[in-house]
């Protein structure tokens, strides 16, 4: 056996607040790897009502690796929930028409980019990550925290808005798994080192 299939909407037997998150999503600007999995206290189908103010008309998109783990109330918020801060205002007039649906034109409101999640990301519950983030591969994003700004490859951060608070190994270690990339390997070989990656020592995966 080599784990569970991962075109399966619940991986785990008779419990179904558990996803394998691929298979739950329906909106195509949201695009997820192979084996992520997304834990609701409720409901799965929470996930996509968590993907804040993303609209079709805006196009951006919210990118998560393979192999992540999402907790409940993880919320990312897009660009549609952008308004004009340069502006005398910051209210969005354009929207309610009647004589003020002309209010935008020549301008746009402010475009941070997709939000892009790699692999083997663990995000903790209720965490919210911003527009135009990057999360690199291997990071921990812990409970409650707010991600404004792109997070390092297996670094942990924390707080409102999240900071660093430490590595999760040494810069060399960080190199050498940024070289394996685990994650792409097929699963024959992903579940030959199941022992390894669970392991601390990066030589018995190497080798």
């Amino acid at each position: 056996m080599n784990g569970p299939e991962k075109n399966t909407k619940f991986p785990l037997e008779h419990y179904d607040r558990l996803c394998f998150l691929k298979n739950v999503v329906k909106n195509p600007n949201i695009i997820v790897g192979d084996y992520t999995y997304y834990d609701d206290f409720e409901n799965v189908e929470n996930f996509e009502k968590n993907v804040k103010y993303h609209f079709d008309f805006v196009g951006d998109k919210l990118i998560i690796g393979k192999f992540c783990m999402i907790a409940s109330d993880v919320k990312f918020i897009m660009n549609g929930a952008n308004h004009l801060t340069d502006a005398m205002s910051t209210y969005p007039f354009a929207v309610f028409g009647n004589g003020w649906e002309h209010a935008m034109e020549g301008k746009s409101y402010p475009q941070k980019g997709d939000i892009n999640i790699g692999n083997d990301v663990w995000i903790g519950y209720n965490a919210t990550i911003m527009a135009g983030v990057t999360i690199g591969d291997g990071a921990i994003i812990a409970t409650n925290a707010t991600v404004t700004k792109d997070v390092e490859p297996y670094t942990i951060v924390g707080g409102n808005p999240a900071k660093e608070i430490k590595k999760r190994f040494s810069k060399e270690v960080i190199i050498k798994l940024l070289e394996l990339q685990w994650w792409h390997w097929d699963i024959e070989k992903i579940t030959k080192n199941i022992q390894n990656l669970t392991d601390n020592n990066i030589k018995k995966l190497i080798e």
